[in-house]
């Protein structure tokens, strides 16, 4: 999913908004419409009537069909949709609205209805306008809860549901460098509402399939007793997004933390996101001596050395058949 999913929610109105809207246009209906006699007066009020019940239930519809089915939308979009807001609590409000919406195009009809057998064609419709306005402000909780999720929701990047290596160690081990080197010269910079910095996502291509390599920080880079719980639960998301995680180690030490603790992190790390991981250690040019156990490659991103080495061992740790077989799939659509 290259594009974002919540990126066409427009602004949603309020109560107000939504029935000052709708009662000056059908005021506007009504100009023009010359009043003498009582089918006139009766054409001008089901005018006026119609056209507020349409602009209220098409309004109310609108703000119902610009969210996404959250029961059909990638799983990483889903948590993330949970953890800032939380799915039930919006498909509750969006419901409450959708009933709104039914509702005034139902008492709409059935209120024209009583108009065309009615001698008092405006008393009707102006207790229409009153039901009408007390079924809109009962949802106006509602429409706004829905407009602060919009503006929560919409600040989520996209992030591609691509093969995906995700990146994690503590800050200057190399992590940037290394997507930098490996993937589109300039990675873009997805900021979440959860992060201190952005997700630095960097693409590549393995045949004919577009792959993607995504950097962490402020989520992946210190320990992870440190975090709140709505970065923890930002963190279980990850195993919706990735394939395979590489861990960066500096053994040197010159990052600033002792590759103790970056070991530490590791295995807090390997007990949080289930995902196959491979360890890296980085800056060997600054060794003496190679690095000890405990890890799966080796690599400088100064000098280049083992670099593409580790990026073929992250590859072949991913599935590349099933998104091979998404890419046929989809071809034959087109």
């Amino acid at each position: 999913m290259s594009q974002m999913i919540f990126e066409k929610i427009h602004t949603i109105p309020t109560a107000e908004e939504l029935l000052d809207k709708a009662f000056r246009r059908a005021n506007r209906a009504r100009k023009g419409k010359t009043v003498k006699s009582e089918s006139s007066r009766r054409r001008a009020d089901e005018s006026m009537l119609l056209t507020a019940t349409n602009i209220l239930s098409d309004n109310l519809a609108n703000v119902v069909r610009q969210f996404p089915s959250f029961d059909n939308i990638p799983e990483f979009y889903r948590e993330l949709a949970d953890i800032l807001v939380g799915v039930d609590v919006l498909k509750t409000n969006i419901a409450s609205v959708q009933w709104a919406g039914e509702k005034i195009h139902e008492l709409g009809r059935l209120s024209v209805g009583k108009m065309r057998h009615s001698s008092d064609s405006s008393t009707i419709r102006k207790a229409a306008y009153g039901r009408m306005s007390s079924i809109v402000n009962d949802v106006d909780k509602n429409l706004r809860l829905l407009n602060y999720a919009r503006n929560i929701l919409r600040k989520l990047p996209a992030v591609g549901m691509e093969p995906t290596i995700v990146i994690a160690g503590y800050p200057n081990v190399g992590k940037s460098s290394f997507v930098a080197m490996v993937s589109s010269a300039t990675p873009e910079v997805a900021s979440y509402p959860f992060t201190t910095k952005g997700l630095a996502v960097g693409h590549f291509r393995v045949g004919n399939v577009r792959c993607q390599i995504v950097d962490t920080p402020g989520l992946l880079d210190r320990p992870l007793g440190e975090r709140n719980e709505i970065e923890l639960q930002a963190i279980s998301a990850l195993k919706h997004l990735g394939d395979v995680l590489l861990f960066i180690v500096d053994p040197s030490g010159t990052c600033g933390y002792e590759p103790d603790d970056q070991m530490r992190l590791l295995k807090e790390v390997r007990e949080h996101i289930l995902m196959p991981v491979l360890v890296a250690a980085n800056k060997v040019d600054l060794l003496d001596e190679a690095p000890g156990s405990g890890f799966d490659a080796t690599m400088s991103t100064l000098t280049g050395v083992g670099v593409d080495e580790v990026m073929e061992r992250m590859v072949s740790m991913i599935d590349m058949e099933k998104y091979n077989e998404k890419l046929e799939a989809l071809m034959e659509l087109d």
